[in-house]
């Protein structure tokens, strides 16, 4: 069990940190959103589709909720549901680079932070693109639980664009809207 634990801890290091641990191309060169208003973006976001990772292996109902701390950082809670159970994590996240720059920096297990880099944002914060610093790393994010299929399909072609291997998004399930 302990080494579970030990591995686990250290993928997710290695995830967030991209401490030499990840080996897929750099997400540098596609820019992250401008006029970026962390106000705006604060609340609930479903996961409507990512890339593979040992981390969300066999995880649906996903939301990564957001909301800002009165020492100025944002507390970050991922939560979502593996085989009945309801799993979540808490982490932090604090702006990065410059000023109005859909950029975070997010940590699970401080010391260690990791990229966090909004490259598509709908005006009304609808719905956004998020990935890290490789492209290894990929989310579809939305305000709702599900995506329209035009829209999710626009999402999948800039991404594509981008370089991301979308023929392997994975699409968790999620709740059925009231």
């Amino acid at each position: 069990m302990m080494r579970l634990v030990f591995l686990s801890l250290a993928a997710v290091v290695c995830i967030l940190t991209g401490a030499g641990c990840a080996h897929g191309e750099s997400t540098a060169g596609i820019p992250a959103v401008t006029g970026f208003e962390p106000e705006r973006y604060m609340g609930r976001w479903y996961e409507i589709a990512r890339l593979p990772h040992s981390f969300e292996r066999g995880l649906d109902f996903v939301t990564a909720e957001y909301s800002l701390r009165k020492d100025g950082t944002i507390k970050v809670r991922n939560a979502g549901r593996r085989d009945g159970h309801d799993t979540s994590v808490d982490g932090v996240a604090h702006l990065a680079g410059s000023g109005g720059t859909g950029e975070l920096r997010v940590s699970f297990f401080r010391p260690f932070y990791g990229d966090y880099r909004i490259i598509r944002l709908e005006p009304d914060y609808s719905a956004a693109i998020v990935t890290s610093s490789t492209r290894d790393y990929l989310w579809i994010l939305s305000r709702t639980p599900q995506l329209a299929p035009d829209r999710l399909q626009d999402y999948r072609d800039r991404a594509a664009a981008w370089g991301f291997a979308v023929d392997r998004l994975e699409y968790p399930q999620q709740e059925a809207q009231p």
